[in-house]
């Protein structure tokens, strides 16, 4: 059992206690551990950026130990982009030295009178000054901080400090615990920075250190870990616009015919080296540098979500200039899929002649527009100060014609999968209690056509329905399951590289794990129900909101708007890639409602989406 430090910023003071043992054996740590404490501290609705919205950063039971893949960490709050249940996950080794210091959660409350930064110590948590370090990027932030190989600093950039409800907070120079909003809560604080200062892991049984070498070497052996070993996430760019699951233009399209000059191959040539978060035995983050030119600079990363948001989804195709971008939002402290959108957004409304800008062309693919709308939009000037406030709100403002093109669910922009296509994923962002989210539920079984798992987990008989990506009747049932796990995976501090992307893991691997490190008993039955158990919270914490079943939808878009997939062949003469004249098949999705509605029963909710009391009785949360 680790520690629980509470640090008032308003009146300067912090309190350490031990976390209570009963809250770690409901919520297992991290998301849920978070989950919990912001449902104490929050009763109702708020100012997102006032001082009644706790900060609340959160490390898991394995995060930071020998287990592969231990090296995630959680920030929860409510978000000022959703005015709902927000977080915000990331790796590294950030959040490894915070369990090192004795830390399960540091709740950070109230608003300091200027500008500090936390300084973490085993056991202690200090509050200094950092006026100095206001409105520097987060790359010089930490370069200010990180005065020891034994330092590791999360901060926000100026997008925090100046409130933009995009901003996300950045560990270890190129990290991002991006998503909801948490930077603007930060910066509400004014809390520049965070830095954990410890080396020494704590010892673990000696039962935990042969279980998690065993589950190491199945995760490192795994096909989909010596893939994303090789050649990162930017290894899902071809397949995916193969299939049509490659977001372009706003989700007017799914393919782009420049995707060989962006793929990963094409990334490779920018590589200077590959490296590992904290116990990873994947390795799938790298580094990346482009040596001169314009877009000169060096990056940890790109991943696929970004080169898609900040690449077709623009109708970008100058891997070097998404390179830039990239870097550009981590310097500012921007969530790069909610900063693309934003701008996709702006592009389609100025191609439907609906709104027209003084200083952007606003034409797809013009690098100038997205370089000069990422930093508009960090210092809330001109069209970036209306997007700096989110896809939803940008389009309330301009005006009732422009909501189609806002593609958000909740509030949240949506990542950068195609409902369409990738179905399970579709109804995953319509569930998802953060809005939008890939991985929230992670469905991967599916569009990656993974029967070894897909045979473990669910019944024979609705296998060939399960596994059809055009099939809608069983998508429901993948949701459930992954959401679990997911959380389940959030919870313990671990990467879902080992479980619900490639399922290198399963639920019984994991609780033989914690159950070397608990030393007691701990059944995979028993984790997923923790999993169900966090989920069913976040809805109860939105439903007093008053969220409702009106709040789990997609745009429109993808329900009214047919997609057309295409093949594409190289031109022997040009050597660019050409797309077929007709399409190979259509993507849509038909019917939203039945997904919801089987999605409800299996979760045993009522028809509005909200959990009846008896699955409350059951979950220990009546």
């Amino acid at each position: 059992m680790g520690l629980t430090a509470t640090i008032d910023l308003t009146r300067r003071c912090v309190t350490v206690a031990p976390t209570p043992e009963a809250e770690l054996d409901r919520f297992l740590g991290g998301r849920g551990l978070g989950l919990s404490l912001l449902w104490q501290h929050v009763r109702g609705p708020l100012d997102p950026l006032g001082p009644d919205n706790p900060l609340i950063f959160t490390v898991g039971p394995f995060t930071g130990t020998s287990w592969p893949a231990g090296a995630r960490g959680h920030v929860t709050f409510h978000s000022p982009l959703t005015d709902i249940y927000g977080y915000a996950n990331s790796g590294g080794h950030f959040w490894a030295v915070l369990a090192h210091c004795g830390f399960d959660a540091l709740v950070i409350l109230g608003q300091a009178a200027e500008p500090v930064r936390l300084d973490v110590t085993p056991a202690a948590v200090a509050i200094l000054p950092a006026a100095d370090l206001w409105g520097l990027t987060t790359a010089a932030t930490h370069e200010r901080l990180s005065t020891s190989s034994a330092a590791r600093v999360a901060c926000i950039g100026p997008a925090g400090e100046n409130g933009v409800r995009i901003a996300g907070i950045i560990n270890d120079r190129s990290r991002a615990a991006a998503r909801s909003g948490g930077g603007a809560v930060m910066g509400s604080k004014r809390l520049k920075a965070i830095v954990v200062h410890d080396n020494k892991a704590p010892a673990a049984p000696r039962e935990f250190a042969r279980v998690a070498g065993e589950m190491s070497r199945k995760t490192h052996r795994h096909p989909e870990s010596q893939a994303l070993h090789r050649w990162g996430t930017p290894l899902l760019i071809r397949p995916k616009n193969i299939s049509g699951d490659l977001p372009a233009y706003n989700h007017q399209a799914g393919q782009v015919p420049f995707y060989a000059r962006i793929d990963a191959e094409a990334l490779d040539r920018y590589v200077t080296r590959h490296k590992s978060c904290h116990a990873c035995p994947i390795g799938c983050d790298h580094e990346t540098r482009v040596v001169d030119g314009p877009y000169a600079t060096e990056l940890g990363g790109p991943e696929y979500e970004t080169v898609d948001a900040l690449g077709p989804m623009l109708g970008l195709a100058d891997l070097e200039a998404i390179i830039y971008a990239n870097r550009l939002c981590n310097d500012l402290g921007l969530d790069t899929i909610s900063t693309g959108v934003c701008i996709a957004f702006a592009m389609e409304l100025r191609q439907r002649a609906l709104y027209t800008d003084p200083h952007f062309s606003l034409a797809w693919g013009d690098p100038d527009t997205v370089l000069g709308l990422i930093r508009a939009i960090a210092m809330r000037q001109g069209l970036g100060d209306i997007l700096a406030d989110g896809v939803k709100r940008a389009a309330e403002r301009l005006g009732p014609a422009t909501l189609p093109y806002a593609m958000h669910v909740k509030g949240m922009e949506l990542p950068r999968q195609e409902p369409r296509i990738a179905k399970a994923f579709g109804l995953g962002h319509m569930t998802s209690n953060r809005g939008a989210d890939h991985l929230y539920a992670l469905p991967t079984v599916d569009i990656a056509g993974n029967w070894e798992a897909a045979r473990a987990l669910f019944p024979e008989a609705m296998l060939p329905q399960l596994m059809d990506l055009a099939d809608e009747t069983y998508k429901a049932d993948l949701v459930v399951y992954s959401e679990n796990y997911s959380a389940v995976s959030d919870a313990l501090g671990i990467c879902k590289f080992a479980t619900t992307e490639t399922y290198a893991l399963m639920p019984d691997d994991v609780a033989a794990g914690l159950s070397a490190l608990r030393g007691r008993p701990i059944s995979a039955a028993e984790l997923l129900q923790a999993g169900e158990r966090i989920v069913n919270l976040e809805r109860l914490y939105n439903a007093r909101l008053g969220l409702t079943r009106a709040d789990d939808r997609l745009p429109d878009r993808f329900t009214s708007e047919p997609l057309p997939i295409y093949t594409f062949s190289q031109d022997e003469a040009t050597g660019e890639m050409r797309r077929s004249e007709q399409p190979i098949h259509v993507g849509l999705v038909h019917d939203p409602d039945a997904m919801l509605e089987r999605y409800y029963r299996l979760r045993g909710w009522d028809a509005q989406g909200l959990p009846t009391p008896e699955k409350l009785q059951a979950l220990g949360l009546a």
